[in-house]
């Protein structure tokens, strides 16, 4: 599903236009961009939670010379779904 088609699913869904759907989905998406940043968790209770992890640096290989190469640490942002969206998927 593109962004397009959700927010056109959500539109309908909330009875809302798609312009007015848009925003609230783009708020939304800034609002856990700017708390992940800040190094917050975002929890929503029987869906999941947003959070950053630390990867830490390490050695790798480049795969096409096989050249051992220097992995420098990230930080990446991983969702976990919590138990009511699993109940659902299976």
């Amino acid at each position: 599903m593109t962004k397009a088609e959700f927010v056109a699913k959500v539109a309908e869904k909330a009875e809302l236009k798609k312009v007015e759907a848009e925003k609230a989905i783009n708020a939304f998406m800034e609002t856990v961009t700017e708390t992940l940043k800040a190094g917050d968790k975002v929890v929503f209770t029987g869906f999941g939670s947003f959070e950053v992890t630390e990867r830490a640096a390490r050695e790798g290989r480049n795969p096409s010379t096989g050249e051992k190469m220097q992995i420098s640490a990230t930080k990446a942002p991983k969702f976990k779904a919590g138990k009511g969206l699993k109940d659902a998927v299976a």
